[in-house]
């Protein structure tokens, strides 16, 4: 793949995680001002607890998906883009399309 449009790929995808994440916090935010506001009973307290778990896991995956994608900046600025990490192999350009942070060939995956 070409190192330019590889690069617009992954900071394209970049640029959409972090817009995920900030709104993920604004509605948190929101969800807990609204709890905070709200005079809810014994038997509804669990409803926030499950959404603030909920909010920790997306957030949780989030995260981890810009992690995987500043390895894969790191990987290009390396010469080592489009490689699995595992075989060695070419990763395919219609998988770093889907996915530009993919670090395996989908039969090393799982």
């Amino acid at each position: 793949m070409d190192p330019t449009h590889a690069h617009e790929l992954i900071e394209g995808e970049r640029e959409r995680i972090k817009e995920l994440l900030t709104s993920a916090a604004a509605e948190r935010a929101a969800d807990l001002e609204a709890a905070a506001d709200a005079r809810t009973s014994v038997s509804d307290s669990a409803n926030p607890l499950a959404q603030e778990l909920l909010d920790d896991a997306v957030a949780e995956r989030l995260s981890a998906r810009l992690a995987a994608l500043d390895r894969a900046n790191e990987r290009l600025r390396a010469g080592t883009y489009g490689v699995s990490l595992r075989s060695g192999r070419p990763i395919p350009d219609e998988r770093l399309e889907a996915n530009p942070a993919a670090e395996l060939l989908v039969d090393e995956v799982g």
